[in-house]
């Protein structure tokens, strides 16, 4: 697959099921089609020090279909986000989210701006990103600075955290 929309979706606050349920219902209220949905999958969650906890994340990524620009999508994103109650702390980059939703890929198109950098810039790194990527896509390729399938960016991931899947989204 060399085309393809993909969203990373994720909550570690609150109703984490339920919150990813209604953001994948709120996307769909967006002009948005969901081809796909992956397992979700339970995590730990990334912190920004060491000694600092959190509640684990649920995670999924979406395959959609848009006709929306990526601008427009992000757009789209973060209204979603801020519908389901998810705050951006000053200072805090890492707080705990209701959710948070992030555009992994839109079809080939690369772009580096203060408001969107396509591929996203930390994908390759992210285990939680990449198992359920490519449970729905482990062939698209992720295009520069990447440069690799989906499956290629999970088999060198260096994130060893541990996934467990669990149900999938009714």
């Amino acid at each position: 697959m060399t085309n393809g929309i993909f969203l990373a979706l994720g909550s570690n606050a609150g109703d984490r099921r339920a919150h990813l349920e209604a953001a994948c219902a709120g996307l769909r209220r967006h002009a948005l089609s969901v081809s796909a949905t992956s397992p979700v999958y339970e995590t730990p969650a990334h912190t920004w020090r060491p000694e600092e906890t959190q509640p684990p994340y649920l995670n999924l990524v979406l395959t959609i279909e848009t006709a929306l620009t990526p601008l427009a999508l992000l757009e789209v994103c973060q209204a979603v986000e801020h519908a389901g109650g998810r705050s951006r702390p000053a200072g805090q980059p890492w707080a705990p989210r209701t959710i948070d939703v992030d555009v992994l890929a839109y079809h080939q198109q690369t772009r580096g701006s203060d408001r969107l950098t396509l591929p996203h810039p930390r994908l390759a790194g992210r285990r939680f990103v990449l198992e359920p990527w490519a449970q729905v896509a482990p062939q698209f390729h992720v295009p520069a600075p990447f440069d690799a399938s989906v499956h290629a960016l999970l088999s060198a991931c260096a994130d060893t955290s541990r996934l467990t899947r669990v149900a999938s989204l009714s």
